[in-house]
């Protein structure tokens, strides 16, 4: 990867788009993130097949990770 640090907040709305550029001599496909008022576009060139997988498995790690926490906090008895 490029150099370069976004944050972000990912929504439930939260839009994901691939677009593949199938060009002879360059081809490559773009992975968009897009939300109200923020778009990322990961570019990934023939040879990131891996990393883009890596991408998806970390992603589910962190839903499976952010539903836990959620499955955790519900359970916590409020003091109030």
């Amino acid at each position: 990867m490029n150099g370069l640090s976004i944050s972000g907040h990912i929504k439930p709305d939260t839009r994901l788009r691939v677009t593949a550029f199938p060009d002879r001599s360059r081809p490559f496909v773009s992975l968009r993130i897009e939300g109200a008022t923020t778009e990322i576009a990961l570019l990934a060139a023939p040879g990131s097949a891996e990393a883009l997988r890596a991408l998806s498995a970390a992603a589910s790690e962190a839903a499976a990770t952010l539903e836990a926490l959620t499955a955790e906090a519900v359970q916590v008895p409020s003091h109030g």
